[in-house]
C-alpha cells in the first residue's frame, strides 16, 4: 500500500518587527536572536530541495506564529501554513520555544499518520523515494553512535562545567523514559529530517509522559526543564514503531554556519540529507556565505514559489 506522507516545518522569521513586539513582554533578559531565530532564506531553498529531490509529498505544513514566507504561494495546493494558536492551548500561548512545539505538530488538522519533520535549514540533496524514511509502514529513525552520552554529561556535572539547555533537555528526555521503561539507547540526533508517526506523538502527549510534558509546556523560551524531541524516538524504539539506523555524513551531514566552505562538505561527502546549523558561533559575515550557497545548489524556484 502506498503511504500518504507529509512534511512539517517549523519557521520563524525572527527580524519580523511585530513577532519581536509580541516577544518583548515576555522577557526576563535579553536573548541572542541570532541563530535560533535569524531568518537567513534556508526555507525557500530547502522548499526547493523538497520540490526537486521529494516530488511525492503529499502536503507541505510551515507552523509558524502569525507570519507568512514572503516568497511563498500560499494558495498552492500542496502548502498549508498553521498558526501557533492552532496548535496550542491558550494557556501556553505566545510561546518561543521550538522544544514545546514539537510535541504539538501532531494537531495539525490534516495531518497524515506518516509525516517528515524539519527544520528550515534542512535539505535534500538527492532523490529519495518514501522507502528511505519508512521501511514497512514505520518510521527509520536515523541517529547517530554515542555510547559515552551518559558519561560526557555525568562528568560535566562532576567538573561543574556550563551544559547549554539543549543538553540538558536531552538529559531530561532520557531520565524519564528511563524511569517508565530501564532502557538506555546509545544514540544522539542526526540533526536533519526526521520521520514520524502522528499516533506516536499523540500517545506520548495525551497519555504515556503526558505529567512530565504539561509541565514543560509552559517553559516560553528554551529552559533546562524542557524535555528534547529525541523522547519520541525513545518511545518508537521500546514499542517497536520506529526502526533505528545509525548514520554517517554520506547519510546525513551536519554543517556548521560558521564554517562557511560549504561547497567542500557537499564535495567531500556527498550527503543526501544535510543541514546548516546557525549557532551563536556564527556572525553575519559567516551568515552572507549563506543564500550564495544555497542559489547555486538549487537555482531553480519551486512550484509554490511566487
Amino acid at each position: 500500500m502506498e503511504l500518504k506522507i507529509d512534511l512539517v516545518y517549523l519557521w520563524v522569521d525572527g527580524n519580523d518587527p511585530a513577532w519581536l513586539k509580541k516577544r518583548q513582554p515576555y522577557l526576563k533578559k535579553e536573548i541572542n536572536t541570532t541563530g535560533r531565530y535569524q531568518d537567513n532564506q534556508e526555507l525557500k531553498y530547502s522548499l526547493r530541495s523538497i520540490d526537486k529531490h521529494l516530488p511525492w509529498i503529499r502536503k507541505i505544513f510551515i507552523v509558524t506564529d502569525n507570519q507568512v514566507p514572503p516568497f511563498l504561494d500560499v494558495n498552492h495546493p500542496k502548502i498549508e501554513i498553521v498558526d501557533h494558536s492552532t496548535l496550542l492551548p491558550k494557556s501556553i500561548l505566545p510561546t518561543f520555544n521550538s522544544s514545546v512545539l514539537d510535541y504539538f505538530i501532531y494537531k495539525i488538522p490534516d495531518l497524515s499518520e506518516h509525516f517528515l519533520y524539519a527544520n528550515d535549514d534542512m535539505f535534500v540533496n538527492a532523490d529519495l523515494p518514501p522507502s528511505f524514511f519508512f521501511q514497512d509502514g514505520l518510521p527509520i529513525m536515523r541517529m547517530k553512535y554515542n555510547p559515552l552520552i551518559k558519561l560526557k554529561i555525568q562528568l560535566k556535572k562532576g567538573l561543574n562545567i556550563k551544559i547549554n539547555n539543549y543538553r540538558l533537555a536531552i538529559e531530561n528526555a532520557y531520565t524519564i523514559f528511563k524511569k517508565k521503561y530501564n532502557r538506555f539507547y546509545p544514540i544522539t540526533s542526526h540533526h536533519n529530517i526526521d520521520a514520524g508517526l502522528k499516533s506516536d506523538y499523540k500517545a506520548i502527549v495525551e497519555k504515556v509522559f503526558k505529567e512530565e510534558l504539561d509541565a514543560s509546556f509552559y517553559n516560553r523560551f528554551r529552559d533546562k526543564t524542557d524535555i528534547q524531541r529525541i523522547l519520541i524516538i525513545y518511545y518508537g524504539l521500546v514499542n517497536k514503531t520506529g526502526v533505528l539506523k545509525y548514520v554517517g555524513r554520506k547519510e546525513s551531514c551536519r554543517i556548521r554556519v560558521h564554517r562557511t566552505n560549504y561547497d567542500k562538505y557537499i564535495r567531500k561527502y556527498n550527503p543526501q540529507l544535510f543541514c546548516l546549523n546557525d549557532t551563536e558561533h556564527a556572525t553575519d559575515a559567516h551568515r552572507a556565505h549563506v543564500e550564495p550557497f544555497l542559489k547555486r545548489l538549487y537555482p531553480e524556484k519551486a512550484a509554490f514559489e511566487k
